[in-house]
């Protein structure tokens, strides 16, 4: 049975969506020891979903008509059904982190880098994370253990115990 973590039901779910986003996005967080092993099976639920469905990928071909009215045939890639469903499950389950401009980065190049990608956080998901704990779930023959949690000890003023919560390489 889930802990209350002295909070309502929605202040609650509000906590794990922000905190396994932050998570999923820099691929670390410090936390309080309960908050962390309430994350814990929130973001491995969330990864398994990714690795289960991140390859269904369809390709179709669009035929559209260029400037001269000549026949151009494209490829294009779209999600399968179940890629399409764990996509939009995991909307509900985490907030989407826009992209930040890095140091130094010319806006140019920003807008180069970002360029098609709607969503990164759930891009990153589906096209970093899934495939390389597919890979390593091949390996070592074993599915899940993608987060690990370190003990802190106690924070200073209000004495809780803390922890980092992180993913797995």
């Amino acid at each position: 049975m889930p802990r209350k973590l002295g909070m309502t039901a929605t202040q609650r779910k509000a906590v794990l969506r922000n905190q396994a986003s932050n998570l999923l996005w820099y691929g670390r967080l410090e936390t309080t020891l309960m908050r962390a092993k309430e994350l814990r099976p929130y973001v491995e639920k969330i990864i398994t979903l990714a690795i289960n469905t991140y390859d269904d990928v369809v390709e179709t071909t669009i035929t559209t008509k260029d400037k001269k009215g000549k026949e151009v045939k494209t490829k294009v890639y779209k999600d399968g059904v179940k890629k399409l469903n764990a996509r939009r499950k995991i909307f509900k389950l985490v907030y989407d982190l826009q992209e930040q401009r890095g140091e130094g980065e010319s806006m140019a190049d920003f807008k180069k880098r970002t360029e098609g990608v709607k969503h990164p956080l759930i891009e990153k998901i589906f096209d970093e994370i899934a495939p390389k704990y597919a890979q390593r779930a091949e390996e070592l023959k074993q599915r899940g253990g993608y987060t690990r949690i370190y003990k802190l000890g106690e924070r200073r003023g209000d004495a809780a115990e803390t922890a980092i919560i992180e993913l797995v390489d």
